[in-house]
């Protein structure tokens, strides 16, 4: 898992809203050099509209029910298309599948023992984001003699048998 939160934080006042126009979608995908499809619309849409940082399987029936030609290779696809121009985050579990965000602001994530991924809210993700701070990292870059450009904090939980169960999220798209 990596929560893919960057150090010192970067804002990007392209994550939100949630729901975005076919017009500000074509804007968004051109600006970042990326061809604006059909396809890759839903698909955003839907990563975009959802709490829960879906699987690719989970976009892909999340998808087909309004287009029954959807094929999974193409959500695969347009998933590493999205990532690679920034319009999204992969996010790596240590159980189970990598899961997406498309919410590009700086935040980090917590993930439960079922490989879920559950958002930090902003402030606590910001003090601790703010707690490490550029001295330190600069102090890590001359002991190991690397420029280093960021971090990525993984937070996992853990719950004891006794403990109760996380909070679930709220999926608009379910």
């Amino acid at each position: 898992m990596s929560p893919e939160a960057e150090v010192p934080p970067v804002s990007d006042a392209t994550s939100e809203p949630k729901h975005h126009d076919c017009a500000e979608l074509r804007e968004r995908f051109a600006a970042r050099g990326l061809r604006c499809t059909r396809q890759r619309v839903q698909i955003y849409k839907a990563l975009a509209a959802s709490a829960a940082h879906p699987t690719a399987e989970e976009l892909f029936w999340l998808v087909r029910e309004s287009d029954q030609d959807l094929s999974l290779a193409t959500v695969y696809n347009t998933l590493d298309a999205l990532c690679a121009h920034g319009l999204c985050r992969r996010l790596a579990t240590s159980a189970g599948p990598a899961r997406f965000d498309a919410d590009l602001s700086t935040h980090l994530h917590v993930q439960d023992q079922n490989g879920r991924i559950h958002d930090v809210p902003p402030d606590l993700s910001q003090r601790l984001l703010d707690a490490i701070g550029p001295e330190l990292l600069d102090e890590i870059g001359r002991a190991t003699g690397q420029t280093i450009s960021g971090a990525r904090i993984e937070l996992m939980a853990a719950r004891d048998a006794a403990g109760p169960a996380p909070p679930a999220e709220a999926d608009p798209a379910a």
